[in-house]
């Protein structure tokens, strides 16, 4: 399984459309299936922060399967707040 530092992120309203990194760039879909398939595993880490995965929520009624980093108190490595990529 490799691992792979999430810098970027594509954005469309309030979905995660894509993770970036020096790595390249996946589709949500296909971090989902790297994710869920254990293929790779994806974190976040901005300065001054601790280390936080990302990791696939269930679908709901409203949605399909979405992405979020691990809840903390840092705002600024959630997934919304990263650049745009």
């Amino acid at each position: 399984m490799a691992s792979r530092q999430v810098k970027q992120t594509g954005k469309n309203d309030d979905d995660i459309t894509a993770l970036c990194g020096d790595w390249g760039r996946a589709s949500k879909q296909q971090a989902i299936q790297d994710i869920e398939g254990g293929t790779h595993n994806y974190w976040v880490q901005v300065p001054g922060t601790d280390k936080v995965d990302v990791v696939v929520m269930p679908a709901d009624a409203n949605r399909g399967k979405y992405l979020r980093t691990d809840p903390d108190k840092t705002p600024s490595n959630n997934l919304d707040n990263l650049p745009d990529c």
